[in-house]
């Protein structure tokens, strides 16, 4: 377990020490936030910092830290430190100053965001985007808990009217969590979602040291070319066969639990719920960290239950795992902190869509009849996404593999503005916009060089590819440098 256990150590005091100086870039202070200045008892609402954390943890925690990393344990033992690595200084350092600089804008959510430091070119292009995103991942947020509910939990086989039942509760819980104030019910039923989860994760923690999971360590022996050469390391139902290459393909694979796009728009949701700037580290960057360990947990359980003989894909995988570590009625609770995930993601998800299609059109959320409007026209392009993923042979994988894609699009785009305002952010570093810069133009070359390389886009030869993605790569490095010293011209970011 060596290659394992650096990569928790890595993860955790990674953690603590670059978590503290990306704090110590942002300096929190005691000013009064938005959701004290601006209380509205509805998307404005003070809550504690444990329940704002744990609310923040469950949205940005969906199936991505799951099933991204069962599949990613496929390219070997490396990913037990990309993983960590990955989390430590991109996906927590986005989530952190994601979620500050909407305290430092008034609340105001990611299209926004983009609008003041990219511009309004881009803020249209990003604000119909994620809408779209948003609407899709409710969807696919309905489509994999009812699934898992559905196989695991109630032994359902194929599709049937139960099946469009379980659906239909959970959208109608996201239907009540869109529209109602954000401590009525996402503020109270949180708390036990958020037990089931620690239990789960807690449990399969220790089974996989108590159950004795052999977990394969890296091997030099082979040469640096070697670690990145293992995939499939196992045989395992759902894979894209030998010879996919780790980049770009792992950080697409391996989203949430390294850098998810998607979390900016939680963060940026929850901005509008803390009472004090100096909890941001622990509310978004640590809750980041947990969703990384969850990651690293799930993927070392599923070597372990691969080294054993499995060849079962990543939702089978959930199942074995659950059942062989924690038993029958264990294995019930795991498997619910896995469904809980995805439940808690979708719920926010389709929250966030209502107040920024509000925002960018201006409706009031204060009338209850205008929220209702939103959520209605917001739900039937869901409720038709869902059918067409159920009813089509190749629908669900056709949206989620250009949602992986999508949503480290949308995190190229948070760093591209992070890094504007800290160019211009009075006290910091000269250099400071290279914390997100760098991880930006990484996962623009990831996503240039996916496209361009893969089916599902241009089928270019990979080394073409590569060189393409990395003119894109430079180009965006240099541009946002040289847009950074325009914007700090002229202004300068508290």
């Amino acid at each position: 377990m060596t290659t394992f256990l650096i990569g928790l150590a890595i993860l955790l005091v990674g953690g603590f020490l670059y978590g503290k100086f990306v704090e110590g870039i942002f300096k929190p202070d005691d000013r009064q936030t938005p959701a004290v200045k601006y209380e509205d008892g509805v998307d404005y609402v003070p809550m504690s910092k444990f329940k704002n954390a744990l609310i923040n943890l469950l949205n940005i925690a969906g199936t991505g830290p799951i099933f991204g990393p069962i599949q990613g344990i496929l390219f070997g033992p490396i990913a037990f430190l990309t993983i960590p690595i990955g989390c430590v200084i991109s996906g927590a350092t986005h989530d952190y100053l994601s979620g500050m600089m909407s305290l430092r804008q008034d609340g105001v959510q990611m299209p926004g965001i983009m609008k003041k430091f990219l511009g309004n070119k881009v803020y249209h292009l990003y604000n119909i985007f994620l809408c779209f995103l948003m609407l899709l991942v409710g969807a696919v947020f309905t489509y994999t808990p009812g699934d898992l509910f559905a196989g695991q939990i109630v032994g359902l086989q194929g599709v049937s009217i139960w099946t469009w039942v379980i659906y239909a509760v959970i959208l109608g819980y996201y239907l009540i969590a869109t529209l109602f104030p954000i401590d009525k019910i996402i503020g109270r039923i949180y708390p036990i979602f958020g037990a089931i989860l620690l239990i789960s994760a807690i449990g399969v923690f220790g089974g996989i040291f108590v159950k004795g999971y052999e977990l394969t360590n890296l091997d030099l022996s082979g040469g640096f070319k070697g670690l990145f050469n293992m995939y499939p390391m196992w045989e395992a139902a759902g894979n894209t066969g030998a010879g996919t290459p780790f980049i770009p393909v792992f950080f697409v694979t391996v989203a949430c639990g390294i850098t998810s796009g998607f979390h900016s728009t939680q963060c940026t949701l929850i901005g509008r719920s803390v009472r004090s700037e100096k909890e941001g580290k622990f509310t978004f960057y640590w809750m980041m960290i947990l969703e990384g360990l969850i990651a690293m947990i799930w993927a070392a359980a599923a070597m372990g239950i691969y080294n054993a003989g499995s060849v079962s894909g990543a939702t089978a995988v959930v199942g074995e795992v659950a059942k062989d570590i924690l038993g029958p009625v264990g294995g019930i609770i795991a498997i619910l902190g896995v469904i809980v995930l995805p439940v808690t993601s979708g719920d926010t998800a389709l929250r966030s869509c209502r107040l920024m299609i509000a925002d960018y059109m201006h409706i009031d959320q204060k009338s209850k009849k205008n929220r209702v409007m939103v959520t209605l026209a917001m739900f039937i392009p869901v409720i038709f996404i869902l059918i067409y993923a159920k009813t089509n042979a190749e629908g669900f994988n056709i949206l989620w593999r250009y949602f992986a894609w999508a949503n480290q699009t949308i995190a190229v785009f948070a760093f591209a503005a992070i890094s504007i305002y800290l160019s211009a952010k009075k006290g910091a570093p000269k250099f400071a916009y290279l914390i997100t810069l760098l991880p930006g133009t990484f996962y623009l070359f990831i996503i240039s060089s996916f496209l361009l390389s893969q089916k599902i886009g241009f089928g270019l030869p990979l080394h073409t590819s590569y060189v393409i993605a990395g003119v894109f790569a430079a180009v965006y490095f240099f541009g946002i440098i040289t847009a950074g010293k325009k914007y700090a011209a002229k202004h300068e970011e508290e």
